[in-house]
Formats: structure tokens, sequence, C-alpha cells
């Protein structure tokens, strides 16, 4: 079972600088992958997890790292779901308008994804447009569903549209807070 020594092999061949090296391009694909929709924040604090869990190197990052990096990527959850809902809630939106936005952002993002050719520009440019016209529409469809007149409708869908980008921005902000405390985990 000689596949089972490929870890070790990896520790051994990398050293510290290149587990380093090799964590901060991950880091850097999880940032632009939170601009996709996907669980950047998270991958962050996984291949942080990983890297603390499998070596054991007198300096760099350690649990303590790890603990901060899941707060952090807990907040900007946190962050990014009451923004999107905050802004829209503040217009007078219904329940129903809310739980749609929420949802039509999410598949809006997914769409945008594939919708814009450009490779990688194009998918961070779609899911961020696609979340946000998502947001707009299922906070339109959601108060017309309760029969809300048409200009109120729009107003909330704006709001609904404005506080998910505030959400998008505050998360992939937070993913930056990650990115650079874990970089300066390895380097004090």
């Amino acid at each position: 079972m000689p596949f089972l020594y490929l870890p070790a092999l990896i520790l051994i061949t990398l050293g510290y600088w290149g587990l380093f090296t090799l964590i901060q391009v991950l880091n850097l694909c999880s940032l632009a992958a939170g601009l996709l929709m996907l669980p950047g924040n998270w991958f962050m604090v996984l291949t942080l997890a990983l890297f603390v869990g499998c070596t054991h190197f007198e300096h760099g990052p350690g649990w303590t790292v790890v603990a901060l990096s899941v707060l952090l990527a807990g907040i900007g959850e946190v962050l990014e779901t009451l923004l999107g809902s905050a802004a829209a809630a503040k217009k007078g939106a219904s329940r129903r308008a809310m739980l749609l936005s929420l949802a039509a952002s999410i598949a809006g993002g997914l769409l945008g994804t594939a919708i814009l050719p450009i490779p990688f520009i194009g998918s961070i440019l779609g899911a961020v447009a696609g979340a946000a016209a998502g947001a707009f529409a299922g906070a339109w469809v959601g108060e017309a569903w309760i029969g809300t007149d048409p200009a109120r409708r729009k107003e909330i869908g704006t709001a609904a549209m404005k506080g998910r980008l505030t959400g998008m921005a505050a998360k992939l902000l937070i993913g930056m807070m990650i990115f650079f405390l874990q970089l300066a985990s390895f380097l004090l």
C-alpha cells in the first residue's frame, strides 16, 4: 500500500515554505471561489486545519489561528445572510419575499456562473450579477404574490439586490481577513 505514504512524502518534499506557498495559492483560489458562490472562506479554514493537523513544525500557525479562522468564516456567513435580508426588511418586505430573494439569488448566482463564457472573470461577474438579479427577482415575485403594488415591489427588489451585494462584499472582506490572518501566522 505505497499510496498511503504519499501524504508523508509530500510533507517531506515540500517542507515548511513549500507548504506555505501551496496553502497561499489554495487560499487565493478560495477567495475567488467565494465570488463564485462557493464556500471559499471554509476552504481556507479546511486547508489550514489540514496543515496544522498533519504537520508538527516548531513555528507557524496553530489551532488558535484555526479557531479564529472558523470564527471569522462563521461571521462572514451570518453577515452575508443578514445583510441580504436586512435591506429588504427595512423597506417592509414580507417574509416570503425575503426567502424567495435568498433562494433566487443562490439560483441566479449558479446560473450566472454558467452564462458568461469568459474564463474565470466571466464566471465571477456572472455569479455576482446573477446573485444580484436573483435577489431582485425573488423579492419582486414574493411581493407580487401577496399583491403589493408594482412601484413598491421594485423598491423592495432593489433593496434586496443591494443588500445581497453588500452581503457578498462583507463576506469577501471577511475572506480577505482570514487570508491575511493565516498569512501573518505563517510569517510570525
